[in-house]
């Protein structure tokens, strides 16, 4: 079985799901967000990056499922006390060996260990499909509602994306959608209010949305990484943030901020 690279495993991670959990995050995703504070994550192989002190590492590697899943079930206690699990994020994690994610989904739920995957939904809803029965949780991305500025600023429309948000609803499961928000471009009431017309004529059911300001954390990645950054994103304010997320409070939705 062909072996995901992994290029981070996350432990104690409060951000990715509910409770304490280990986040898996693996290497490689089918589209290019100029605002990606992770850009390790893009290609699907190992590559060379510098440290914070200069010197080469190699980022990725692999591991079989047992290994992977020794180091899940080593933090269960804490899983157990705090309703948490594993998060399975990236990178993209639906677009890799299939084979190879659902088996340690199995593994996972045969341990009692919740699962939940981080996905930004460009991927084959048969990958969905097959996953669906062992994932507890979707941390689910719509970046944009248009598909236009989707493909402008990820290199890829949003139809697989509405497609498979679409049929993970039909299915009745779980799921947090997460926004990221770029000020002047999809921050405003009339972006929010777009999402909400969309979800209540497609009766897209979601249990929480996540309201995700930008910020540019990771730009010195990409210098590491010997590539240009070309993020010119301003983080909207926080005044801004709260009306949207009252915009969709209203509107009947469960809102956080950040995650």
């Amino acid at each position: 079985m062909k072996k995901p690279t992994i290029f981070n495993i996350q432990k104690f991670s409060t951000h990715d799901g509910p409770g304490i959990r280990t986040t898996i995050f693996f290497k490689g995703c089918p589209i290019r967000c100029e605002w990606c504070h992770n850009p390790e994550s893009q290609v699907f192989a190992p590559e060379i990056m510098l440290n914070k002190y200069g010197k080469e590492e190699l980022i990725g590697e692999e591991y079989s499922i047992r290994e992977l899943v020794k180091k899940i079930q080593a933090d269960q206690i804490f899983y157990d006390q705090s309703g948490g699990g594993v998060t399975f994020s990236g990178g993209e994690v639906m677009a890799q060996n299939m084979d190879y994610v659902v088996e340690l989904a199995q593994e996972c739920q045969r341990l009692g260990i919740s699962v939940a995957i981080d996905t930004c939904g460009v991927a084959p809803t048969e990958n969905y499909r097959r996953i669906l029965p062992y994932t507890d949780l979707f941390l689910y991305d719509l970046k944009f509602i248009d598909s236009h500025n989707h493909q402008l600023y990820t290199g890829a429309g949003n139809q697989l994306v509405l497609e498979n948000l679409r049929f993970l609803s039909e299915q009745q499961a779980e799921i947090n959608l997460r926004l990221i928000l770029l000020d002047e471009i999809n921050a405003e009431e009339v972006d929010a209010e777009e999402i909400i017309d969309w979800l209540a004529k497609e009766k897209i059911h979601v249990s929480e949305i996540s309201l995700l300001p930008y910020h540019d954390f990771g730009r010195d990645k990409y210098e590491r990484l010997k590539r240009v950054c070309t993020q010119n994103f301003v983080k909207p304010a926080d005044e801004k943030v709260e009306r949207l997320k009252k915009v969709y409070q209203d509107a009947g939705y469960q809102v956080t901020i950040g995650g």
